[in-house]
């Protein structure tokens, strides 16, 4: 099953499965899942066409993929843009949303940069 050129893992459930696209969470699926009334437990091998193309046209009601990444990058690009403080801490790849950086915020400053003992070794002559 392909939704929006993404494909539909068969093997898992189709509530994990919908998750493969980018926008769609777990609550959005159920939610999605719950109001057509199609079982959540239920493999994307095993829905009807009619069931298919109800989910396919449910999920693409929704602003996802690439049409929602553009509308994120924009956002944050028009907080750069105003000199906000949330731009700016975009700008620094820095926490935005008012995190510790002290210690953690690991994701977005990258891999720890070690400086050393702050001893030298005498070397012998």
């Amino acid at each position: 099953m392909r939704i929006s050129g993404n494909t539909i893992p068969d093997e898992k459930r189709l509530e994990y499965g919908l998750m493969a696209i980018y926008g769609i969470g777990l609550s959005r699926s159920q939610s999605i899942l719950e109001e057509l009334k199609i079982d959540p437990a239920i493999h994307p091998k095993d829905l009807s066409t009619e069931q298919e193309v109800a989910v396919r046209e449910k999920v693409e009601s929704f602003t996802i993929e690439g049409e929602l990444k553009r509308q994120v990058s924009s956002d944050i690009k028009r907080l750069k843009d105003v000199q906000s403080y949330r731009g700016s801490r975009h700008a620094k790849r820095l926490p935005a949303r008012g995190q510790r950086t002290k210690t953690n915020a690991r994701t977005l400053k990258g891999a720890k940069k070690t400086m050393g003992s702050g001893r030298r070794k005498l070397e012998k002559t």
